[in-house]
């Protein structure tokens, strides 16, 4: 078949997913070229947004890269803003290229719907992008600094009162950061928490509308404990420089008013030639000191639903196909579709469900398959409020508090894992917990505190120190002396024999055959001297036997009676000594003993016997022991030559050591340092005063070799090169960002 271009343009939830439903279908297939094409390099993790503004997150957060999340596939990156699109020549248009296509998913997401009140989008922060949220970010710090200096007590309450409108998952979610951030900045900048006011308002009459009264009087107990403020059925009727109105004619000054009460079409919908569902009221956007707010569109009345110039969402139908094009698929929060009486929410299950029914749907058009018609799936909604706070309803499952941010964690780590791997859940690891500043996690900063890397090093040298002396010692035992026999033997079951030891039955008869052979030769030796003498002359010779016998039985009768009597002699004096020796020792022992003895009846009345640290942690006759001899040493190791065996554990402890010491592959080392631990426990002869080498390498996991080690300069380097490999793209096991792909 003719190549087929798939092109996605955005790279938000659903475009992202459609991205990569696509690429598991033709991963292998060179007829298919999978483009995506977005403004930015990075997918924006929209739901988090909230965490950046109330800097309890870094920007870097939020921003998971193109790169990371699609390294080792063939998909092209293309960073471009489109400007139009050519639906007849399937064409879309920037100001420096063109891209052709034969599919187009359309993934180009929402934008704050201000509802055509006046004074809104001139005078409010949106929160719809990073950008948004890093201006919230630091306009809110801002004005605690200057409130801090400010002596007018009214403009220092407008400075310090800060208003959210709208009480869905977003404005609520903010309050509840603001309220963590401002006990922060309130000691920072010394200002009493009762000088700030934190505001809500509503139009509806209750909070989080679309989960279930239980958790919505939950989360505003919470709220109004930590001291937010929920104004109900509260319509605002306009805004102006430093102030809000209200229905019922009141205002509420501020310098902080931020809108949260609504998600339409995108500026870029108003551009292309298709129809939309449903229009939106909102103005263009308008330019002001702190930026532009929100999104770009034209007024329209709501009975003016055609192409192009309005603001909406855009109609697709049951496959997520547009009402105009066949081939172009819209997606996310910038479609328009009713399910069984109800529009679609602009949610991310809903992202992520449309983006794989459309790229589900293309792939059945280009295999000549039935299309599959979107049905949605909802597990649930997660709201935090705060980094220590959230209710839940996860798979009808409702939780609040600890249960439910956990509950939130998950889900976002299920996500990320989708994504972009190990990677990114090691990254959100990291933001939301082990980096995370003052203490705003839901277990507080038990996972955040650190020690500096230098503490580390004289534990370091010293755990490297030991396991030289360990390898050194069994050098001196005699494990590299061969021909004595395995010295490694007690680590197996008894009868059970290494590779290359020799069955104790056949060493026994070669050590036996060997003696007899040798008692035979010198036996015969001695015969064949005395007979060779004699044989000259067989009767002189047997004279000569004779005197020599008669000589020698009288030399020997004199020299065992003369040693008879020294012997005596030495015995006599030896008793005299080893008597008053025995005496002495007797005293001495008594005196020993009668002393060791008060002391340990004293000491074990004052503290008894806790803890004997010289047994092993694990008996040497357990039945765990017994089961790992059998299984894996007696299974696996002990088909290995004991020679090679030996010379292997002795090269392995002395190379942790100095790696340990010298600060080189230090998480590898003490890595292995953990695991020759465990076998020497698992196999019953590892003490308790011993365990301290496992405890002392967990420690050094953390990068304790970038401190005055080689690590330092060996790991950036290594990072470099892996981060470039074909398999950490694959497998997205890189350490940060993958190296950018050269097209």
């Amino acid at each position: 078949m003719d190549t087929k271009r798939l092109v996605i343009l955005g790279g938000g939830y659903a475009g992202i997913e459609a991205a990569k439903t696509l690429y598991k279908k033709y991963k292998k297939n060179d007829k298919v070229e999978i483009t995506l094409i977005d403004k930015n390099t990075y997918h924006t993790l929209m739901t988090e947004l909230h965490e950046v503004a109330g800097s309890r997150v870094e920007p870097d957060s939020v921003m998971v890269s193109y790169q990371r999340i699609f390294s080792g596939t063939n998909i092209n990156l293309v960073t471009d803003v489109i400007t139009g699109i050519d639906f007849e020549t399937r064409k879309l248009k920037s100001d420096k290229a063109e891209y052709d296509y034969d599919y187009l998913v359309l993934g180009t997401g929402g934008a704050p719907e201000f509802f055509d009140i006046e004074g809104v989008q001139e005078n409010s922060f949106s929160l719809w992008s990073l950008e948004d949220a890093m201006r919230i970010r630091e306009h809110f710090e801002e004005r605690f600094r200057l409130a801090a200096n400010e002596p007018d007590e009214s403009l220092k309450a407008q400075m310090l009162t800060f208003v959210v409108a709208g009480a869905g998952f977003t404005g609520i979610e903010l309050i509840g950061e603001f309220i963590e951030r401002r006990d922060v900045l309130c000691a920072k900048y010394h200002i009493p928490v009762k000088d700030v006011r934190m505001v809500v308002v509503e139009a509806l009459d209750s909070v989080l509308p679309i989960i279930e009264e239980p958790l919505r009087k939950k989360a505003v107990k919470y709220l109004k404990k930590k001291g937010a403020e929920i104004i109900l059925n509260a319509r605002i009727t306009g805004a102006a420089e430093g102030k809000i109105l209200l229905a019922d004619g009141s205002e509420i000054k501020t310098d902080t008013f931020i809108w949260t009460c609504g998600i339409h079409g995108s500026e870029f919908t108003s551009k292309i030639n298709l129809t939309k569902g449903h229009t939106a009221r909102g103005e263009c956007s308008i330019a002001s000191a702190e930026g532009i707010h929100g999104m770009c569109g034209c007024r329209f009345d709501e009975d003016e639903r055609y192409v192009v110039g309005k603001r909406g969402r855009i109609l697709v139908n049951e496959y997520m196909q547009t009402d105009d094009y066949e081939n172009v698929y819209a997606v996310g929060d910038n479609l328009w579709f009713v399910e069984k009486e109800k529009v679609l929410p602009q949610i991310v299950e809903t992202a992520l469900q449309t983006g794989e029914t459309a790229a589900e749907n293309i792939i059945a058009e280009i295999e000549g398959n039935d299309k599959k018609a979107f049905e949605s799936n909802y597990h649930g909604f997660m709201v935090s409020i705060g980094g220590k706070y959230a209710v839940s309803n996860a798979g009808g499952m409702k939780t609040s508090g600890f249960m439910a941010m956990a509950m939130k964690h998950l889900v976002n780590l299920h996500y990320l894992f989708g994504v972009a791997g190990i990677n990114a859940i090691w990254g959100y690891l990291k933001h939301e917990f082990f980096d995370m500043k003052d203490r705003r996690t839901f277990i507080g900063g038990h996972l955040s505190w650190k020690i500096q890397g230098w503490w580390a090093v004289p534990l370091r040298v010293w755990l490297g120190l030991m396991w030289v002396f360990e390898g050194i010692n069994k050098i001196g035992e005699g494990w590299f002396n061969f021909s004595a026999g395995s010295k490694s033997g007690w680590m197996f079951s008894s009868g059970v024999l290494q590779k290359g030891v020799k069955p104790a039955a056949d060493a026994y008869s070669a050590a036996s055959g060997a003696g007899e052979t040798a008692v035979e030769a010198a036996g015969h030796a001695d015969m064949t001297a005395v007979f060779d003498s004699a044989m000259p002359n067989p009767q002189h010779g047997s004279d000569a036997v004779s005197a020599a016998s008669d000589y020698a039985a009288g030399a020997a009768e004199a020299v065992v009676e003369a040693a008879a009597d020294t012997v005596s002699a030495a015995s006599d004096s030896a008793a005299v000594a080893v008597e008053a020796a025995a005496d002495a020792v007797s005293a001495a022992s008594d005196y020993a003993a009668d002393a060791a003895g008060a002391a340990a009846d004293t000491a074990g009345q004052v503290f008894g016997k806790i803890w004997d640290l010289g047994n092993n942690i694990i008996p040497y006759e357990s039945g765990f022991v017994t089961w790992f001899r059998e299984t894996f040493m007696d299974g696996i190791a002990a088909y290995i030559h004991y020679p090679v065996f030996q010379v292997m554990i002795v090269l392995v402890e002395i190379g942790i050591g100095l790696a340990l010491m010298g600060g080189c592959f230090t998480f590898i080392a003490a890595g292995v340092s953990i695991i020759m631990c465990l076998v020497f426990t698992f196999s019953g002869m590892f003490a308790w005063d011993q365990a301290w080498f496992v405890f002392a390498a967990f420690l050094l996991l953390g990068g304790a070799g970038r401190s005055l080690g080689l690590d330092h300069w060996i790991m950036p380097a290594i990072k470099r090169w892996w981060n470039g490999t074909k398999l950490a793209r694959r497998t997205h096991w890189f350490v940060g960002e993958p190296k950018t792909r050269n097209k």
